[in-house]
């Protein structure tokens, strides 16, 4: 059953959850209570076996998330606190991209700080074409520290996440595309929608075989291509346990479509 959130609406439609975040007044800056009610959503969506994929965006129309509570930062004292809020962030953000069922990320604005962060944890980014994307912590005297630095130089190169780091500009969604960061840019009124369809397509996968793509892709990058062969391999062989193996493979004989129930 989906609970109700203070800061978050939840809403389940056949095998797709729309998670919303909802602080619109404030271009949903993340918060303390905000994360804790995401980390809280996202290991019932693990949990979920009706769950097969996961649509993230932002309420209000101008923002994904705009970044971080500064109200919040300002009280930060010491080295230490500030470290502590660093490592509770990028655990929940590790969370998400750690997830065995695909999410897509639905930028339909400012996706700034915090914001660039936790889209660079989705499988995916579509965004709309008003959206725009930056990591301006050095404004503030600080640096990203929900993964930021690292997340995005994964995504886009080191000297362009050097770049977007230490000058604080902001890309629009376009620029985020021809640089990778971004997986399609659509009109703002078919974001949503663009957002469902695709979800749709990934809830109708063999959902063992979902995870063990995210699995080879995330823990083979950073290994040498030998590695990660026998890696994907061993993760091939995996996928041969399951009675949706069978069902594709059955139903690609008999010309029509697979009904895969995640075992």
């Amino acid at each position: 059953m989906v609970e109700t959130y203070k800061h978050l609406l939840v809403e389940q439609s056949d095998g797709t959850v729309m998670v919303t975040l909802n602080r619109p007044k404030v271009l949903n800056a993340l918060n303390v209570e905000l994360l804790e009610e995401l980390d809280q959503v996202i290991t019932w969506i693990q949990e979920e076996e009706s769950v097969r994929a996961v649509i993230i965006t932002g309420a209000g129309g101008k923002a994904f998330v705009a970044g971080a509570d500064i109200t919040e930062l300002r009280q930060i004292e010491t080295s230490i606190e500030a470290e502590q809020k660093a490592l509770r962030g990028q655990a929940i953000f590790q969370k998400i991209e750690d997830l065995t069922k695909p999410v897509i990320m639905a930028i339909n604005g400012f996706a700034l700080g915090g914001g660039c962060e936790l889209a660079m944890c989705g499988d995916m980014i579509l965004a709309s074409d008003q959206a725009s994307f930056g990591q301006p912590e050095i404004n503030l005297g600080v640096i990203p520290g929900y993964g930021g630095t690292q997340r995005l130089a994964r995504a886009i190169g080191r000297n362009h996440a050097k770049y977007l780091c230490m000058t604080g500009d902001r890309i629009s969604a376009q620029e985020a595309y021809q640089l990778g960061l971004v997986q399609k840019v659509v009109p703002a009124d078919q974001l949503m929608d663009e957002a469902k369809s695709l979800a749709d397509q990934l809830s109708k996968q063999a959902p063992l075989a979902l995870h063990f793509i995210k699995k080879a892709i995330h823990n083979g990058v950073d290994v040498d291509l030998k590695s990660g062969l026998r890696m994907e391999a061993s993760y091939f062989g995996l996928t041969f346990h399951s009675q949706d193996r069978m069902e594709g493979m059955d139903a690609f004989i008999e010309k029509r479509r697979p009904h895969f129930k995640g075992n």
